[in-house]
């Protein structure tokens, strides 16, 4: 019988054990922490009974990619919920933009924008199921819809200042700086309209949903049928070397690249190791987690109601904020990040106080404390924030890499998202799941399509390594 070993039970390596078992190979699963689901996990961080996101929150590919079309989820208990308002982008003065799954809807919010917005975004929404089955696979392969993936490559290869430029409102400028915020890199460069393009398209197609009970219902239910499947699971387990592993056909490393280089150390081609530890890695987030009684109490309305609201100002004001924490310097004004989970799942909330989930973008191993500048932020936005909180929780640039190492100086996503590590990710190559070692291969979010809890990189790469085998 094959037989397999993933090293770490992030969402990927949980997706890889789970593809690999329902293809009859025998798969244990290795974690070094004391619980498995990596950055797919939810604790209660500053209150009894409120349920915070760890790192992964909210989940916009989750649903509708090939993954979750083989594994259903929902069989092992996952609920997914739906907020009605997907994400909005608040600006001074009460005023702001939000996007609604209806782009009619949305459109007609965004009053002289409202065309523009609707015939960028509502054909892409429209083909989106065959859009992304292409968008996440690596960016170099034959594509199933090419005329599909034709008309949002158009949009794609644009820089955001570019792109940006079909809206006039600041509203719509607003939303679509925040979506392309989630790049973490600066506006400026080739490609960087691919992510929010993707994000845009996939808000109105599938919504962006939370996992009722927490991001970590994501990890049980995909143990639940990895477990079912003859998956093995062990906690507390650093792997420095294959040796470790006891000879497996297949290895899976849910790692980093460069842990990934360590680990196979000189069973790995020479070329791969060095593009291994020349992989670049994005800035990084800072995070606090509140317990805010009775909500937060937006001055722009509709962002009651969003998941996710972005914080930042302006286009301009973003484009600045993200352009300074790539060279290292911390923004007086970051761009913040706010999850409000309660809103689509009320069972995370307590006696009406509500968990918010809050991270703002910072340099690289960032070792100052952000926790002023975000609550600071909210309270721009939202008058009276500061008299609701009950309770915070801070995890700093350290705390993220050192509860998860493949989070490299606090880096979320596994990686910068350069034009080069877009298109070649995690080195120039046509299997970016190869290690260069027989029977070894990555499947980390740090190998296409990149960072989310949709499992996908786990998933393509699981298998890569059932056709190699």
């Amino acid at each position: 019988m094959t037989t397999a070993t993933v090293v770490g039970s992030g969402p990927n390596g949980l997706a890889a054990a789970l593809t690999l078992a329902d293809a009859g190979v025998e798969v244990t699963v290795l974690e070094a922490q004391d619980r498995l689901g990596g950055g797919a996990s939810s604790s209660e961080l500053t209150l009894p009974g409120l349920v915070h996101d760890d790192c992964s929150a909210i989940h916009p590919l989750a649903i509708g990619s090939a993954f979750a079309k083989q594994f259903d989820l929902t069989a092992a208990g996952l609920t997914w919920r739906w907020p009605e308002v997907q994400f909005s982008h608040p600006l001074d003065g009460g005023r702001g933009g939000a996007v609604w799954r209806s782009v009619e809807t949305t459109a007609d919010e965004l009053g002289a924008d409202g065309r523009s917005w609707r015939r960028l975004f509502g054909p892409l929404a429209e083909r989106f199921e065959g859009l992304s089955a292409d968008i996440l696979q690596p960016v170099l392969h034959v594509p199933k819809h090419p005329v599909h993936l034709a008309r949002f490559g158009a949009y794609a290869a644009l820089t955001v200042p570019a792109l940006g430029r079909r809206w006039e409102t600041p509203e719509a400028r607003g939303l679509f700086a925040g979506a392309a915020a989630h790049t973490f890199r600066p506006f400026s460069g080739i490609l960087s309209s691919s992510i929010p393009v993707a994000l845009g398209a996939s808000a109105h197609a599938l919504g962006w949903p939370v996992a009722e009970g927490g991001t970590g219902e994501i990890s049980r239910a995909i143990i639940e049928l990895a477990t079912a499947r003859g998956v093995r699971f062990e906690t507390g387990i650093t792997v420095t070397s294959l040796d470790q592993l006891g000879g497996p056909d297949i290895v899976m490393l849910d790692t980093s690249p460069r842990a990934a280089a360590d680990i196979v150390g000189e069973r790995m081609p020479a070329r791969v190791a060095r593009a291994y530890r020349r992989y670049r890695h994005a800035a990084a987030a800072f995070k606090v987690d509140y317990a805010v009684e009775g909500g937060v109490p937006w001055t722009h309305e509709p962002s009651r109601s969003a998941g996710t609201v972005h914080l930042g100002g302006g286009f301009d004001e973003i484009a600045a904020a993200e352009l300074a924490v790539s060279k290292g310097q911390m923004p007086e004004r970051p761009f913040v990040l706010i999850g409000q989970q309660y809103v689509a799942d009320p069972t995370r909330s307590r006696d009406g106080v509500d968990p918010l989930y809050a991270y703002a973008h910072v340099p690289s191993g960032y070792t100052g404390d952000a926790t002023e500048a975000i609550t600071s932020q909210i309270e721009r936005f939202a008058p009276g924030f500061r008299d609701r909180i009950r309770a915070t929780h801070v995890r700093t640039t350290g705390d993220f890499e050192a509860g998860n190492p493949n989070l490299v100086g606090g880096d979320i996503i596994a990686g910068a998202n350069t034009a080069r590590q877009l298109v070649f990710r995690p080195r120039t190559t046509l299997h970016p799941y190869a290690t260069g070692a027989p029977g070894v291969h990555l499947c980390s979010a740090a190998t296409p399509p990149g960072a989310g809890a949709h499992g996908m990189c786990g998933y393509n790469a699981a298998r890569y390594a059932l056709r190699r085998a």
